[in-house]
């Protein structure tokens, strides 16, 4: 277990962030080569990648990001040849130094599980939310096939705690477990939580030891906040996905959420490899320091931002704004497919765009296309232009609207489905 602080979880969260930094990028030339090495769907995506070249944000920028539905596709393509992972584990089973559990998320998408203690790292994001060594820690996420409740109880172990493994669903005996083991903390979705307090109130049952509680896999409103603490409860939000763990996690400044130690995280336009300036939303894209699962840019389909400053709490790692959406914004316009990948080769055409938003407008069977850019400068033809550009790419017409910069919603939307369907 990690030397703590009353405040910290360890020394890795108040460093200077030029510390963290440099140590982040001194570990990618070796995560690289490993990856290349014993990963062999790295070996094909980064065969022309020097991996000592690979040693600052703007170099691991120029790498390919890897999408969800890439990983499926070669996950499905390499189990005939019995690699269930599609080649980017550098694990098997066990005896040797394997995967200790194997989870299947929705795709399916299998994830292997090493046995490094705190393997999903969660413990960072628990201690933050108020558990310490010796609590009893309620869990309900799932046990069953996805690795949400793994990730918790091996999380709460780390950090010296003792587990109810509740899972999900069967209420009444969660409820009852509850009242009787008298848990210090929960952990799960925020919407079983809510059930079970309520349930507890409907039957006169105290849970007056619970008083701090982990949740994730949903959205939790500050409405549903303040609802827990008018009840004793205080509730924390965490970021964690089945393929990469935690990557971030709220803290009592309860001011966006601050990066996990482990992850390099960059904001991409949706549909590209592209990172957008500092603020703006986009595509969250993940670089995992796992040598089992070495996961480098890997697309995690959520939209986000990066906030200003650091943590109140004297955290100084960058801070997310949460999960603001998905960022497959893909559309079917007039019996066609229209993805976010196809806007933004639509803007690299031309050099005076610097933000695109695609508008899918009009009633079902009467698609109506505005594609709105962002430029500085309006060149004599570059509305026809980039007419014919929509052409070419989309095989769809669309109008072309003029917007200054700045001026398009900073939601990371790059498609927008405006149509009534009524």
């Amino acid at each position: 277990m990690s030397a703590m602080s009353a405040a910290h979880y360890d020394a890795l969260e108040s460093r200077l962030p030029q510390q963290r930094e440099q140590a982040l990028m001194a570990s990618l030339p070796e995560l690289i080569a490993h990856a290349r090495a014993n990963a062999p769907a790295y070996a094909t995506i980064l065969q022309d990648v020097t991996p000592n070249k690979i040693d600052s944000r703007a170099a691991l920028a120029t790498l390919p990001v890897t999408r969800k539905s890439e990983l499926i596709e070669r996950q499905r393509a390499a189990r005939a040849h019995g690699d269930p992972f599609g080649g980017f584990s550098t694990i098997g089973w066990r005896p040797r130094s394997g995967a200790i559990r194997v989870f299947a998320s929705p795709g399916p998408i299998y994830e292997p599980e090493g046995s490094e203690l705190d393997y999903w790292r969660g413990a960072r994001a628990l201690f933050a939310a108020g558990f310490r060594a010796g609590d009893l820690v309620h869990n309900s996420f799932s046990y069953h096939l996805t690795p949400a409740g793994s990730m918790m109880e091996t999380a709460a172990h780390a950090l010296g705690c003792t587990v109810f493994p509740g899972g999900v669903g069967n209420t009444e005996l969660q409820l009852q477990a509850a009242s009787e083991l008298q848990p210090h903390g929960y952990v799960g979705t925020p919407s079983f939580l809510k059930i079970m307090v309520d349930k507890a109130c409907e039957q006169g049952i105290a849970l007056s030891s619970l008083r701090k509680a982990l949740l994730s896999g949903e959205a939790f409103p500050p409405s549903l906040r303040d609802w827990f603490a008018a009840r004793g409860i205080a509730g924390y939000q965490c970021y964690a996905t089945a393929d990469l763990g935690l990557i971030a996690y709220e803290t009592e400044a309860r001011e966006g959420l601050v990066l996990d130690e482990h992850v390099i995280v960059e904001i991409v336009r949706p549909g590209t490899n592209d990172p957008v300036p500092s603020g703006e939303v986009g595509e969250i894209v993940v670089t995992t320091l796992n040598r089992d699962y070495p996961l480098i840019r890997f697309g995690t389909g959520d939209l986000s931002a990066v906030m200003p400053g650091t943590c109140l709490t004297g955290r100084t790692n960058t801070r997310i704004r949460g999960w603001m959406g998905r960022a497959d914004q893909t559309a079917k316009v007039r019996g066609m497919f229209v993805h976010p990948s196809q806007v933004a080769a639509i803007a690299r055409r031309h050099p005076e765009v610097s933000r695109a938003r695609l508008v899918v407008s009009g009633e079902m069977a009467n698609d109506q296309l505005t594609l709105h850019v962002e430029v500085a400068q309006r060149p004599d033809g570059l509305d026809a232009r980039i007419a014919q550009s929509i052409r070419d790419v989309t095989k769809l017409r669309a109008e072309v609207v003029f917007s200054e910069p700045g001026s398009l919603p900073n939601d990371g939307k790059v498609i927008e489905d405006a149509r009534s369907y009524e």
